[in-house]
């Protein structure tokens, strides 16, 4: 027999337990009950969220329903095939023939995963395709965005997608709504160039849940003959490093030891309390502390360029490079914008991706972190770019080693 979310003593059936509108309801019925978070810690009062006006979602469904047909014909359709970040899915920098039609497929995954081997540390990450944050999908301006989303049969949650690059129906997310066992297709037109983030959003208190547990990616429409700079000229780039940052609120227990769940959905009520108090306890890149680091480290050579793609689904990070810079940025994640040049830290707003591009001219290790410090010292909010080369004594040299002070 299958098992749900338990949400409090909230009675109702399992097509409305796991559909995200009904969350307000839900949560006013959590807030009222007995439960408390620890011994001698009231439940923090919730705000029950407001519905659109049912007139206004006829009228929404009612102009979908007369809008004529989109001629197609002309457009080539082609597969992507998305990968795993912190890698990107193979693209053209510079389009070549007119805009194509790109189809992709998104199945969202409920799984364990580890936030912090040390303190053991786990979460019942929300995803998609199995990865914190989901693929990286690239388009050009004018493509159309085809995608399949599927939800399989064992999910226990309801899931959809919200595309910030996307136009109309809430990204898209008013028209994916997928239960266990659906599936759906949208299609999209990339009207605008940049970074964007997309993340699942099925309404009420199940939005920043589900972002929190891990539910959200980039997509970026590159303009159709490739990245330039301020004064027009071309800008190429050798990789992507695709980083996400994600903010986890993980409940504790009264030994302040991380809880551990027996399924998806579980930690709903105790993940609410954390989350109100607006204090990450972990603050990472790629789903968990050191996704980025040790032999895991992103690899790169002197003088290969990277585009450093920047997702934050829900708060405010400045990225630094420790040891480079970032010489095209894209702060706000609009190609449509001249980049901003020799920035040492830009500022990725809560809910957008950007992008930074940087040529590596020394080797060694680098530090890629959101300089909120203790962020990344003590939430985890670090990576690191291996580099291979020659060392250039004319950019940086040690003069003297460490020896004792001569008096």
């Amino acid at each position: 027999m299958r098992k749900f979310p338990k949400f409090d003593s909230v009675n109702v059936n399992r097509r409305n337990i796991l559909r995200g509108g009904l969350l307000g309801g839900a949560i006013a019925a959590v807030a009222g009950s007995s439960a408390t978070v620890q011994a001698g810690f009231p439940r923090p009062q919730m705000v029950t969220p407001r519905t659109p006006a049912p007139h206004f979602v006829k009228a929404e469904a009612k102009a979908q329903a007369k809008a004529s047909a989109v001629d197609l014909s002309g457009y080539t359709r082609v597969k992507q095939e998305l990968v795993a970040p912190p890698f990107a899915p193979e693209h053209e920098q510079v389009a070549t023939g007119g805009p194509k039609i790109v189809e992709i497929t998104l199945t969202t995954d409920e799984r364990l995963m580890t936030v912090d081997e040390d303190t053991e540390a786990e979460i019942w990450a929300l995803t998609y395709n199995g990865s914190v944050p989901g693929p990286l999908i690239i388009v050009h301006q004018d493509d159309y965005v085809e995608l399949t989303l599927r939800n399989p049969e064992s999910s226990l949650m309801e899931h959809n997608i919200d595309f910030h690059a996307s136009t109309g129906a809430l990204g898209g997310g008013g028209l994916t709504h997928v239960m266990p066992g659906e599936e759906t297709v949208l299609r999209w037109k990339a009207t605008k160039p940049g970074v964007f983030t997309y993340h699942c959003a099925p309404g009420g208190a199940m939005i920043p849940y589900h972002v929190t547990h891990g539910m959200n990616g980039a997509l970026m429409v590159l303009p159709r003959d490739g990245l330039k700079d301020r004064d027009g000229n071309p800008l190429r780039y050798d990789k992507i490093a695709y980083i996400g940052e994600q903010d986890f609120y993980l409940p504790r227990d009264e030994n302040g030891d991380y809880k551990v769940y027996e399924s998806a959905g579980d930690d709903f009520s105790d993940s609410l309390d954390v989350m109100r108090t607006l204090t990450p306890t972990h603050s990472v890149f790629n789903g968990s502390v050191g996704a980025l680091t040790g032999e895991n480290a992103l690899r790169s050579k002197v003088g290969e360029t990277v585009l450093m793609i920047h997702n934050q689904a829900n708060r405010d990070s400045r990225p630094h490079l420790i040891g480079g810079h970032g010489e095209y940025v894209w702060e706000t994640g609009s190609f449509s914008d001249a980049p901003q040049t020799g920035l040492e830290s830009w500022f990725i707003r809560g809910g957008s991706a950007g992008a930074a591009l940087y040529t590596f001219e020394q080797p060694g290790v680098y530090a890629y972190v959101n300089h909120n410090l203790i962020e990344a010292a003590l939430l985890g909010a670090t990576a690191h770019f291996v580099v291979d080369g020659e060392w250039n004594n004319s950019l940086m040299e040690q003069v003297v080693a460490p020896r004792d002070i001569e008096i």
